[in-house]
């Protein structure tokens, strides 16, 4: 891979450092919110006698990929409206590619267009 892999000149890595860095940052503050959530979630259905029904961390993660599914292909994350549907179409198609590809799954990408 490394053969495969540009010479970037100075300004260049230093633009990838800087974006790397804060997505770095940015995933785990996201970690970390939605840990928060789970946390205060579970605290407030306790509180009020329904500790069973607290939601797992993965209902906030779906909670929050579907406002930037949204936010990604343009659309309102509140309403759903608006939107690029030849955006939202490749986001599904590489999510679909990404879980054959390394997860084996059964799933069938929508055709190439």
């Amino acid at each position: 891979m490394a053969e495969n892999t540009p010479n970037l000149t100075l300004a260049e890595r230093q633009i990838v450092d800087v974006i790397s860095r804060a997505g770095s940052k940015l995933a785990a503050a996201v970690s970390r919110a939605l840990e928060e959530a789970t946390k205060r979630a579970a605290v407030e259905m306790q509180a009020i006698g329904l500790e069973d029904a607290a939601p797992a961390l993965q209902y906030f993660a779906a909670v929050v990929h579907q406002r930037m599914y949204c936010l990604m292909y343009g659309a309102d994350p509140d309403t759903f409206e608006g939107g690029n549907p030849e955006i939202a179409y490749h986001v599904i198609r590489n999510s679909q590619n990404i879980a054959n590809h390394y997860w084996s799954a059964d799933v069938e990408p929508y055709p190439a267009k």
